[in-house]
């Protein structure tokens, strides 16, 4: 659905040029929900603007559905109002003096798509069923909640266009409770009408919870592209680990085939790195596992240090040889006041090589 292919973009500063995207690749299949998230000035905005044609790339090539919209070879720039998409702001940008339906209809009846009065109708009303505000058709638009207001600019982008949307940061004015409620609702809609839509946000875990694909975006250039799972489980760097996540994180060396030496003993661990390289260990909190005192492959002793109760859950810190590891547990030992033994699975260690 979207392909992108040698986009750059600069921005002119007071003290000179910044490179808001290098060089970058990306496809986008139909129908996928695919999120690109980084921290603030990574360059997703931009990005995401330069596909709506709110901003004019400086070079490369942007294709949607095939079609050219933007291109330094030969040159070409289609108008955002030609792109077929829609898209959805983070401030709403509901308009205060129009109802719900009115709010969602202005696009159709004053754009350039001269769209039948009829039509016209029957898409809001779609449109308003499939984001479950059918009852708030004739409301103002500003006597509604937060969560509805997103909701009315989501109905807009969908009566645009339900084949291709683009969403910027859509909810982050949002309390925490209905984040997740909202997200819900649009990962769940998206997959009934079959669309593709392209999803920023800073929220790592709205990332991981509503993408099929995730692109971490990091100073203009792309980490790594994949499901949640290869993100989270396999990332591609020490970078885009702690991107996602708590890491314990752990200097060592390849001492032999498999087997690395670090402050805290010696670990089986899975990689190709042959022996004398010095490289990084780091374990998820969830992978430091209690081993009810057997010493096995991978264990080794330590003292939980705190521990906070999070109702489903246990945070704990611990100490294992002078070195503080954070973990997660459903339950915790009866006493810690004594020595406990704990483990990590090779397959949960990832393994970088150090940088010098």
């Amino acid at each position: 659905m979207i392909s992108i292919r040698r986009l750059h973009k600069r921005f002119q500063v007071s003290d000179g040029v910044v490179a808001a995207i290098k060089s970058l690749d990306l496809d986008v299949a139909e129908s996928e929900l695919f999120v690109i998230v980084g921290a603030s000035g990574s360059g997703k905005t931009t990005l995401l603007r330069c596909i709506a044609g709110l901003e004019t790339p400086d070079g490369g090539e942007i294709r949607i559905a095939g079609k050219v919209v933007s291109s330094d070879a030969p040159p070409t720039w289609i108008p955002p109002q030609q792109r077929k998409l829609g898209m959805v702001f983070q401030s709403y940008a509901v308009w205060p003096h129009l109802t719900v339906s009115e709010n969602i209809a202005l696009p159709l009846a004053e754009g350039s798509q001269k769209i039948p009065r009829k039509e016209v109708a029957a898409r809001v009303k779609e449109a308003l069923h499939l984001v479950q505000l059918d009852e708030q058709a004739d409301r103002p638009a500003t006597l509604l909640s937060g969560g509805q207001q997103q909701r009315v600019a989501l109905a807009r982008a969908i009566a645009v266009s339900s084949r291709l949307l683009l969403m910027d940061e859509p909810l982050s004015n949002l309390d925490a409770r209905l984040r997740e409620d909202v997200r819900g609702r649009i990962r769940e809609l998206a997959k009934q009408l079959g669309s593709t839509m392209l999803y920023v946000t800073h929220d790592q875990i709205e990332a991981m919870a509503i993408a099929d694909k995730i692109a971490l975006m990091q100073n203009g250039e792309l980490l790594q592209v994949g499901t949640p799972s290869e993100i989270y489980h396999k990332p591609a760097s020490a970078d885009v680990a702690d991107f996602f996540g708590s890491v314990n994180w752990l200097d060592g060396e390849i001492v032999e085939a498999g087997v690395a030496d670090c402050p805290i003993g010696k670990l089986k661990v899975e990689t190709a790195t042959r022996p004398g390289g010095k490289v990084r260990l780091g374990f998820r909190p969830e992978s430091l596992v209690l081993s009810n005192g057997v010493m096995e492959t991978n264990s080794f002793a330590g003292k939980i240090t705190t521990s906070t109760f999070l109702g489903d859950q246990f945070i704990f810190c611990a100490d294992a040889k002078g070195r503080q590891l954070l973990g997660k547990s459903r339950f915790l030992p009866k006493s810690t006041e004594g020595a406990v033994q704990f483990k990590v699975e090779a397959a949960d260690i990832m393994v970088f090589a150090q940088e010098h």
